[in-house]
């Protein structure tokens, strides 16, 4: 018999500041590029009522850590629940089961400014943000913490929505944030361009993109739907998290090669590689880049074992009990 924490979602809210997350999921990051095991997720999807199982797990072994998400989402309730497991990678003993809702958007920020601190200009100081969910506020709280941006123009097609992100983002934030009235609009000037949104197609004109943008891509990870047009896929350097997803649901690169855009190699590197200095990022201040970010269990392993080591400081959570399987099979 071994204890583990149960942590609730309230009480790992606050528990890390955005760039504390940044640097435990840029390690993790670091640690695929050196081999460390992760697999993309799997998605099972439910006709009626409609939704969606999915799961995806990783291996931190220099973290010590492993484990991943298995969250519903849609279905009846049309919502979305996430269960975080987290194991100690040298005994597999658990260690924690964490309810990641609050975790979610931070550790996904974290993994889209470890993009932009790989692969942005180094003097990018203006962004353009796609959406204004709670997924852009974590993306634009976390890319905050690696470049310092004066600039943050918000676009998403419901002015409420963002006009209430930028005044609540503009006092967060150094940068000055406010709503504009379209997606050309946000980018015309930008250095670095987030989309988090869950539209089925381009939500900008690649062709608007400016030399020397960097752009992070995170909002959609199936196969037939993509927020980044053909174009833009064709003027980058593309950058995935995972290779091995990018046939499965890296929607906006499936379509750049359908279009015949680019070739199926178009693929210069994960991020992981470019972290550990396997692969250059970014190699001059024209190129324009992009991380396609669909969500990994590196960051969620990364963010989660943070969250775990703080609430041991402070003595959070409810442990619960975990059996081991020999004793269930041998009935003791």
């Amino acid at each position: 018999m071994v204890t583990a924490r149960f942590l609730t979602s309230d009480e790992v809210d606050g528990l890390a500041a955005p760039a504390e997350y940044v640097d435990a999921v840029r390690e993790g990051y670091r640690q695929r590029g050196a081999g460390a095991p992760a697999e993309p997720r799997t998605k099972l999807l439910n006709a009626d009522p409609p939704g969606m199982l999915t799961e995806y797990a990783a291996v931190l072994p220099e973290t010590g850590a492993m484990g991943g998400y298995v969250y519903a989402a849609g279905f009846g309730a049309a919502d979305a629940w996430f269960m975080t497991q987290l194991f100690d990678a040298e005994t597999g003993e658990p260690r924690a089961i964490l309810d990641g809702a609050s975790m979610n958007p931070f550790k996904t920020g974290a993994t889209g400014a470890v993009g932009v601190d790989a692969l942005a200009r180094e003097d990018a100081t203006s962004m353009a943000v796609i959406g204004s969910g709670p997924q852009a506020r974590g993306q634009v709280r976390a890319t905050a913490t690696v470049r310092e941006f004066e600039r943050v123009d918000v676009f998403s097609p419901t002015r409420e929505h963002r006009e209430r992100f930028a005044e609540e983002l503009d006092e967060r934030l150094d940068a000055a944030v406010q709503s504009v009235e379209s997606s050309a609009a946000a980018l015309d000037g930008a250095d670095v361009v987030v989309t988090a949104t869950n539209a089925n197609r381009p939500v900008f004109d690649g062709d608007l993109l400016e030399p020397g943008t960097h752009v992070t891509a995170m909002g959609q990870y199936d196969a037939e739907k993509f927020e980044l047009d053909a174009t833009t896929i064709e003027r980058s350097t593309y950058v995935v998290d995972l290779r091995e997803r990018v046939d499965l649901d890296a929607g906006s690169y499936i379509n750049a090669v359908d279009a015949d855009a680019v070739p199926a190699d178009h693929v210069h590197a994960e991020l992981g590689e470019v972290v550990a200095g396997n692969r250059p990022g970014r190699r001059s201040a024209d190129e324009i880049t992009v991380f396609d970010s669909g969500g990994t269990g590196i960051e969620t392993v990364a963010g989660a074992q943070l969250l775990y080591e703080k609430a041991q400081q402070r003595d959070l959570g409810t442990e619960i009990e975990f059996s081991p399987a020999s004793e269930a099979l041998t009935g003791k």
